[in-house]
């Protein structure tokens, strides 16, 4: 098994592309089941979480080709409705292939995503709005069974009780074909989703209603392939601005949407990071002080919120930054349970932080005084933040458990080694 090793202290300069986004790409290709035909996709990034997926798609009878970062899908002839719990237990996001297969076969069946409770994690969303297009779902040895009965999907009214990202795109690829009118009510309004609503359309979907938190979607009777572009990785370019921040320096990072990014931009500027904001570029500067390549960072308090508000996908690299700022910051973590487990690492290598139930208090340590440390990845955003303490400690970090850093962001050790950080992957 791999890990990473970084010799902390080296500030970054240059320039640096991001890559397409994970979580488009994800329900993008799943989108790809309902309709029949040759489907290209252009900007997927290659990862473990887009290769599961694509693994996903042949177990049910499609067959894809990968060129560079364009895939094309052929969606013909699906041989089953069936996702199977070896690949569902790698990736929660599986469960996006429910809503296609329900729509264009009347029925799927998918495992339950590893650990998880229906009426405990948001699953439970989805499935009770495909019930409220007609469906009938049980569940047996593990594995969720969803049913249209009655001549097929209608068309109806549902209110999310939060909005659930996977729970909208689900719900949202279901209701294409249902009869007559659908109305998703607090549904999400990731750019991830206004990603996947252009591609729906672009396959003969009536959908209005995009970048709002109400749907309304008019059932068709048929749809067709399409060609559709990955938007880029927000969460990709927020943990880049937020790495050059911890180490230093000056970066542009180019092929991203500044305008997925408004919270993280006004918390870096507030902790005093300069930001200049291009078209499809951040240039990232920590300006000189004291002589030296680092900006003394001040104290941001954070509330993770539902888009357009501070992602939580953001929340463990953000507290990184704060163990290295002048004062204490408190960050609220409102979106997910259990998302702290970053904490005991980060105390590894000599971060002041307390936990009270979904609040962490960071009272920062400042530069210079984080150590490295050998630590173990917990989840994909853990690994990021690990990676950024790293880059800004003194002395050799190790990170295990790597592979969860590789599901969601496409080669970047390269990149980061690209800018001057002294950071490589060996064999433990």
């Amino acid at each position: 098994m791999d890990k990473i090793v970084i010799h902390g202290g080296q500030p970054l300069y240059g320039k640096v592309s991001m890559s397409g986004a994970k979580n488009a790409a994800l329900p993008l290709l799943a989108a790809t089941l309902l309709a029949p035909g040759l489907h290209t996709l252009s900007n997927v990034p290659d990862l473990r979480d887009t290769r599961t997926m694509l693994r996903l798609l042949e177990i049910l009878g499609a067959h894809w080709q990968r060129t560079g970062s364009t895939v094309t899908i052929e969606t013909s002839n699906l041989t089953t409705a069936e996702a199977p719990y070896e690949l569902v237990k790698t990736m929660r996001a599986s469960v996006l292939v429910l809503g296609p297969l329900i729509a264009r076969s009347g029925f799927a069946r998918v495992s339950l995503p590893g650990g998880c409770a229906i009426g405990a994690r948001p699953i439970n969303y989805h499935l009770n709005g495909f019930e409220q297009l007609g469906t009938v779902t049980e569940l047996k040895q593990g594995y969720v069974e969803v049913r249209a009965e009655n001549g097929g999907l209608e068309g109806g009214t549902i209110y999310l009780d939060k909005p659930t990202v996977t729970g909208t795109e689900n719900i949202l690829m279901a209701s294409v074909y249902a009869k007559g009118k659908t109305v998703i009510k607090n549904a999400a309004r990731e750019p991830e989703i206004g990603n996947l609503i252009d591609m729906l359309e672009s396959m003969g979907a009536n959908i209005q209603g995009k970048d709002t938190d109400c749907l309304t979607i008019h059932g068709v009777e048929s749809l067709h392939a399409a060609t559709a572009t990955i938007i880029p990785d927000r969460i990709e370019t927020g943990t880049y601005m937020i790495a050059v921040a911890a180490a230093g320096g000056e970066v542009e990072i180019t092929d991203c949407i500044p305008g997925h990014l408004p919270a993280l931009t006004g918390k870096l500027e507030r902790c005093g990071v300069d930001i200049e904001v291009g078209n499809n570029s951040f240039k990232v500067c920590c300006p000189e002080n004291n002589g030296q390549n680092h900006c003394r960072l001040r104290s941001v308090d954070v509330t993770t919120l539902p888009y357009p508000g501070f992602a939580t996908d953001l929340q463990a690299q953000f507290m990184a930054l704060m163990t290295l700022a002048t004062g204490a910051a408190v960050i609220h973590e409102t979106i997910f349970e259990n998302r702290f487990m970053h904490v005991a690492e980060l105390e590894r290598m000599g971060a002041d932080i307390k936990i009270d139930g979904g609040s962490a208090v960071v009272r920062g340590v400042g530069r210079g005084f984080l150590s490295g440390a050998q630590v173990m990845a917990t989840d994909l955003r853990a690994s990021a933040s690990l990676v950024i303490a790293g880059l800004a400690a003194s002395g050799m970090t190790e990170i295990s458990r790597i592979y969860h850093l590789e599901r969601g962001y496409e080669n970047m050790i390269e990149k980061l080694a690209g800018l001057g950080a002294n950071i490589r992957r060996v064999r433990e």
